[in-house]
C-alpha cells in the first residue's frame, strides 16, 4: 500500500492521473480471449498489404476468413435489387427493377415500423421475416413444424451463438460450465468461451473419415458434410448425457457433392424430437449469398424451457434489434424467386454456378486447415 501511495504521489507531482481502467483492473476473461480470424497475424497482414501497395503487386489474397465477396464473388442481383428498393422506396417507380423485386420490397416495407427500413424492428426481428424463415425450415425438413416464435433473427450467426452461450454458461471454479467444441474449430467458439469463463472441452474430428465426428471421441473428452447416421449418434449422445445441443448449420446450402445432402439436427425423430434441447443457427454470410458485411442470420430454439426463452428475449431486447438490411437479405435467402417470377431464371443460373464449380473440383471442401506436425 505504501508503494502504491508513493507511485500515486509521484504521478500527482508529475501532473499525471492514474488510469481507472488498466490491464490489471479490467475483466480478466477479456484478456484471455483469442480470435485468430482477426488476431495478430491478420493485423500484421494488413501492415504488409499497405507495404505491398508501394511495390509491384496487384493484390493480397486474404484466407483468414470465409468472406466470399472479398475474394471476388459478385453480389447476386435479385437480393441487392430488393435491398435497394427497401432502402430507397422512390425506386419502386423505376422501370429498371423487375416486378417481383418490387413486390418483395413492398411486402417487406409494409411489415416495417413506419413502412421504413430505418425504423427499429422488434428485438427478435421483423415478424413477417421470422414467419418466412419458419416456412423455409418446414420446407427444408419435409414438413416438420416450425414456430416463428422460436426464431430469433440476429446480427449474423455469431451473434446468436454468443447469446445462447450466455444462457448456458454458469458456475465458478470447478463448477464452471463445460462446452464440447470440435477441433478443427471456428475460433469464435473458443473466444466466446474464454470471454464467458467457461471450460473449453475439445474433441477431435476423424480426418481419415472426411473429418467425421466420432461419438467415442466425444465420450473420451460437426464440420464437413456429416452423414445422417453420424448426426443421429450425436443426438443420441446429447440426449443420454443431458446436454444442450448447438448446431452451427451455416453451410447447409453448400452441399454439392454427388450422393451428399444436408441433414438438419432438427429432423431427429422420436423420442428426441419432443425432448432434446437444441439451438440451430444459419447465416447470409455463407451459402450462395455470401453477404458477410450485412450481418444477417437467425437461431431457431427447439424444446427450450419457456421461462428461459423469456430470458433470451430479454437479452435480445438489450441489443434493440438486428440490422434491418441484413433481415431483408435473410428474407430473400429463405424465400428466393419462384419459377413463375421474372427474376427466377437469372437467379437460378447464378446459384447453380456454385454447384457446377464444386462438381468440377470433384472434392468435398473445408473452411479450415488442420495442421499436423510430425517429429
Amino acid at each position: 500500500m505504501a508503494l502504491r501511495a508513493v507511485e500515486h504521489s509521484q504521478e500527482a507531482a508529475n501532473g499525471l492521473k492514474e488510469k481507472v481502467l488498466t490491464l490489471d483492473s479490467m475483466n480478466p476473461c477479456v484478456r484471455r480471449v483469442e480470435y485468430a480470424v482477426r488476431g495478430p497475424i491478420v493485423q500484421r497482414a494488413l501492415e504488409l498489404e499497405q507495404e505491398l501497395r508501394q511495390k509491384p503487386f496487384t493484390e493480397v489474397i486474404r484466407a483468414n476468413i470465409g468472406d466470399a465477396q472479398a475474394m471476388g464473388q459478385i453480389p447476386i442481383t435479385f437480393p441487392r435489387q430488393v435491398l435497394a428498393l427497401c432502402v430507397h422506396p422512390d425506386l419502386l417507380n423505376s422501370p429498371d427493377f423487375p416486378d417481383d423485386a418490387k413486390r418483395r420490397a413492398e411486402r417487406i416495407l409494409q411489415a416495417c415500423g413506419g413502412h421504413s427500413l430505418g425504423a427499429y424492428s422488434i428485438s427478435a426481428g421483423v415478424q413477417m421475416i421470422r414467419e418466412d424463415v419458419a416456412r423455409y425450415i418446414e420446407r427444408r425438413d419435409g414438413g416438420i413444424p416450425s414456430d416463428p416464435n422460436n426464431i430469433f433473427l440476429s446480427t449474423g450467426a455469431s451473434d446468436a451463438i454468443v447469446t445462447v452461450l450466455k444462457l448456458l454458461v454458469t458456475g465458478e471454479g470447478r463448477t464452471r460450465t463445460g462446452v464440447l467444441i470440435p477441433t478443427p474449430q471456428y475460433p469464435l467458439y473458443s473466444a466466446a468461451l474464454a470471454e464467458f469463463n467457461a471450460v473449453q472441452v475439445d474433441y477431435y474430428l476423424d480426418e481419415e473419415r472426411a473429418w467425421a465426428l466420432d461419438v467415442a471421441e466425444l465420450r473420451r473428452a460437426l464440420r464437413q458434410v456429416q452423414t445422417r447416421a453420424c448426426i443421429e449418434d450425436v443426438i443420441r449422445f446429447a440426449f443420454e448425457e443431458r446436454l444442450f445441443l448447438l448446431a452451427d448449420e451455416v453451410y447447409q446450402d453448400n452441399v454439392y457433392a454427388e450422393g451428399s445432402q444436408f441433414h438438419s439436427f432438427k429432423k431427429m425423430g422420436p423420442p428426441y424430437a419432443a425432448r432434446q434441447e437444441l439451438a440451430s443457427f444459419h447465416s447470409i454470410s455463407k451459402g450462395f449469398m455470401g453477404e458477410c458485411g450485412f450481418r444477417g442470420g437467425y437461431v431457431e430454439v427447439v424444446n427450450m424451457d419457456a421461462a428461459v426463452k423469456q430470458q433470451m428475449q430479454k437479452l435480445r431486447s438489450v441489443r434493440l434489434c438486428p440490422p434491418t438490411p441484413g433481415q431483408v437479405l435473410l428474407d430473400v435467402a429463405v424465400s428466393p424467386p419462384a419459377p413463375s417470377d421474372p427474376s427466377f431464371a437469372r437467379f437460378q443460373a447464378v446459384t447453380a454456378g456454385g454447384a457446377m464449380l464444386a462438381k468440377e473440383w470433384g472434392e468435398e471442401g473445408h473452411m479450415v486447415t488442420f495442421v499436423m506436425l510430425c517429429v
